[in-house]
């Protein structure tokens, strides 16, 4: 018995991994969201400085890598019990946050903000505003037996690096290359559900 629980215990961390190209496109498609605040509050601020841009991008890329591993933890709590049918979840969770990127890309919703948002409670809830899309692709993740702990790492870094390049260059880029930026990884995020539940079921 303990070699059949050892058995399966090896099988549901080494059934799947991520390769680069697969990885970089989930850390570009969850970052874009980021990018897109980062460069509205680089437009709301009088001037960037070098605090404004590290502590926006250190909480972004922080919440980014966390959220996927607290998706991923709970996500492998509930696997068992829908092994059945847990790619469609997936897939549905991959497309579901992709469609809401896509749809978000199209809403005129930016505010300017009263007080600095790159400072206590305002930062924590961009920061958390941002991350829930990684949260619900982390829980995906533990469905299809992909361990987040690397990937993590790289959405967290991909995320900070896109943030300081969002919140410096943000009188450049300008508020409507925000909208383009949600698009392009809701379509990504997308991509890559289709790709994971068609590589399940051509098995």
């Amino acid at each position: 018995m303990a070699t059949v629980a050892k058995a399966k215990h090896t099988a549901y961390h080494g059934a799947m991994d991520l390769n680069w190209a697969s990885i970089l496109g989930l850390s570009v498609g969850l970052a874009t969201d980021a990018l897109a605040v980062s460069i509205a509050v680089g437009l709301a601020l009088e001037s960037v400085t070098p605090r404004h841009v590290f502590r926006l991008s250190f909480h972004f890329g922080l919440f980014q890598f966390m959220m996927p591993i607290i998706g991923w933890l709970a996500g492998k709590q509930l696997a068992r019990y829908i092994d059945g049918f847990d790619h469609w979840i997936a897939f549905a969770l991959l497309c579901g946050v992709g469609g809401k990127m896509l749809w978000e890309a199209w809403e005129d919703n930016e505010t300017a903000p009263d007080r600095d948002p790159t400072r206590g409670l305002t930062l924590v809830a961009l920061s958390l505003a941002t991350s829930l899309d990684a949260l619900a692709v982390g829980l995906s993740m533990a469905f299809l037996r992909v361990s987040m702990w690397w990937p993590s790492v790289i959405i967290g870094v991909i995320t900070a690096a896109m943030c300081s390049v969002g919140i410096t260059f943000s009188s450049r880029i300008g508020a409507r290359f925000g909208h383009w930026a949600d698009a392009a990884g809701g379509i990504v995020l997308i991509g890559i559900g289709t790709w994971m539940l068609a590589g399940h079921l051509g098995r």
